[in-house]
Formats: C-alpha cells, structure tokens, sequence
C-alpha cells in the first residue's frame, strides 16, 4: 500500500489524492454513524439488525483506514457475517408477539436530556483529548503473508483468537435465547 503525504503548509485540495482519501473516509464515518443511528432508532427489530451490519461494516472501513487490513477482514467475517447473521436468524425463528408495546414510553422525562448532556460531555472531552493529544508516527512494519499471518494468531494473539471464538458463541446464545423467548 502506498502511503499518503500531506503537506503541513496548506489544506489539500478536494480533487488531489488527499483530499479524496479524507472524503471517503468522512464517507465512511457517515456510514457508522448511520447504520448505528438505525440500529438505535428502527422500531422494528430486523431493521435495528440491518442498522447494526451497516454499523459493523462502516467500522471495517474505518478499520481499513487505520491500515489494518486484517483486522478489517475479521470485522466483516466475524461482526457482519456471523454475529449479525446470527442475531437476524434469531429473529426469524422467533414467532412474532402482539403488538403490547406501542403506547409505552419511558416514564422518567430527564433521561433523553441527561443522556444528551453526558454524550455531549464525553464527545467535547474526546475531541479536545484528540486535538491536544501529540500524535507518533510509527514506522510501517513489512510483511504480512499469510505464515506469518497465521503464527502470529496462533502464537502471540492466541487469546484474542479464542476470544473471537467466546464472541460467536456467545452471538449463538443470543440468537437462542431470542428465539425460544419469542416461542414462549
């Protein structure tokens, strides 16, 4: 992959590489926070669901452009292909209620601006940590075949190899659990 270098004294153009590379990852920004503003907001639950494979697949993108390929691959195979996968054929094997929930809301009306003010707080804290925050850049390290791709999963990252495998189970339980509540 080649790498990108921006001059520090002026703001890149729209139509030079950086400007074009900054766009589609604002894009892919937009995309999490989309599939995850659907996934929050969907009154039924197969769109919620469909909200948080767009959610899950924007954050490969984003992934991407940390330049971590793998990691990214693992997002779609493991996020959008199995857990969301999962989560929908739990739905499906659920038989559908009646409707009971159509005029409940929350009784407390301080928990849409508290929760307002608290996200508020942690984003101004993050993007002031973001823009103080002295950035490193560290040197790209060469290679990545598939050998040492896969010692290195079974040697250095064997937890987190395992724990991918607690993630899909844990997804199976989910999909089992909705499904059986839903037959009750």
């Amino acid at each position: 992959m080649q790498t990108l270098v921006c001059q520090t004294g002026a703001a890149p153009s729209l139509f030079s590489p950086e400007g074009v590379v900054g766009l589609i990852f604002l894009l892919t920004v937009a995309l999490v926070f989309t599939g995850a503003m659907i996934a929050v907001n969907a009154k039924r639950l197969v769109r919620a669901v469909a909200g948080l494979a767009v959610c899950f697949t924007g954050l490969a993108g984003v992934y991407y452009f940390l330049l971590s390929p793998f990691l990214a691959m693992m997002q779609m195979l493991i996020y959008v292909g199995a857990v969301s996968i999962l989560i929908a054929f739990g739905i499906m094997m659920a038989t559908p209620e009646e409707q009971q929930s159509v005029g409940m809301r929350h009784s407390s009306n301080l928990a849409g601006p508290l929760a307002f003010s608290v996200a508020s707080l942690l984003f101004a804290a993050l993007t002031l940590l973001g823009v103080k925050t002295q950035w490193q850049v560290f040197p790209r390290q060469v290679g990545g075949d598939i050998k040492e791709v896969g010692m290195a999963l079974l040697t250095t990252y064997g937890f987190v190899f395992e724990l991918i495998s607690v993630v899909l189970l844990l997804a199976i339980i989910g999909a089992l659990v909705l499904a059986q509540r839903g037959r009750n």
